[in-house]
């Protein structure tokens, strides 16, 4: 167990860069989770984390101070003056405690017969991880993610899924056309002008829903490999829903037709 209350520290700085740069997260293959609740979804698939960074203050909260007891395996641990570690976290209240892990590769293949979801371009990290939660929750395992899509393991996305990552399969920089251009499925897109609605579909085969960008939606060459349009209807005012809530009603969607 170390103690880190110098910026200059070397080892200070490298945390610092992993924190900030999504560079240095691919370069290295690691991975940092903020909190006790990611770091305990990842132990209970992985195991033990590579390093434990903790704050003065968050080393003396009851919580925290049981998991270092325990160890656990942890093969390093950190301690960062309050201030150190305020500079590494990106919430308003930290959570005293983060842990480096290597990024988990995925446990399977590609499979262009079962059920996928497709992201086209999603660029808010927030919208990402809600989407990734509840694929996870509805036990959608296989995602696929565009290039031009947000991280999904940088430390917002991580948050706002909330664990469901290590309950899936997460394929990024993926070429969304050709593996439509295999698919045995069926593969579906919401549109705002599409003449079919949700609730009139069989949802009970296999299927890949496609969900665009934010602003601009699915790309034309991703949006012209899905065989069929749907709208989610909307009786009130609003013009649209946000990604993460049209991806979470499709889904649903298709556990109560499933159940």
């Amino acid at each position: 167990m170390k103690y880190i209350a110098s910026r200059e520290n070397a080892h200070f700085k490298a945390l610092k860069k992993l924190c900030q740069s999504g560079r240095e997260r691919r370069k290295t293959q690691r991975v940092l989770l903020d909190g006790m609740h990611l770091i305990e979804s990842y132990v209970q698939h992985y195991g033990a984390p590579e390093e434990v960074v903790v704050s003065e203050s968050g080393a003396l909260l009851a919580q925290i101070a049981r998991y270092l007891e325990n160890n656990n395996g942890i093969n390093a641990i950190s301690i960062l003056s309050d201030t150190l570690f305020d500079d590494l976290t990106t919430v308003e209240t930290p959570s005293g405690i983060m842990a480096i892990v290597m990024q988990p590769r995925c446990a399977h293949r590609l499979n262009q017969e079962g059920d996928a979801i497709l992201l086209d371009g999603i660029q808010d990290p927030g919208n990402l991880g809600s989407i990734l939660r509840s694929a996870a929750a509805a036990g959608f395992r296989q995602l696929l993610l565009s290039v031009d899509c947000a991280q999904a393991w940088s430390p917002k996305t991580l948050r706002a899924a909330m664990g469901a990552h290590f309950q899936l399969d997460i394929h990024e920089n993926c070429d969304l056309p050709a593996f439509l251009g295999g698919y045995r499925g069926q593969a579906i897109l919401t549109a705002l002008d599409a003449t079919a609605e949700l609730y009139s579909l069989d949802l009970k085969q296999p299927m890949a829903w496609i969900f665009g960008n934010e602003g601009q939606g699915v790309r034309e060459e991703v949006a012209q490999s899905a065989q069929l349009r749907v709208r989610i209807p909307m009786p009130g005012a609003t013009e649209s829903l946000n990604v993460a809530a049209a991806a979470a009603i499709c889904l649903f969607e298709t556990v109560r037709q499933r159940r």
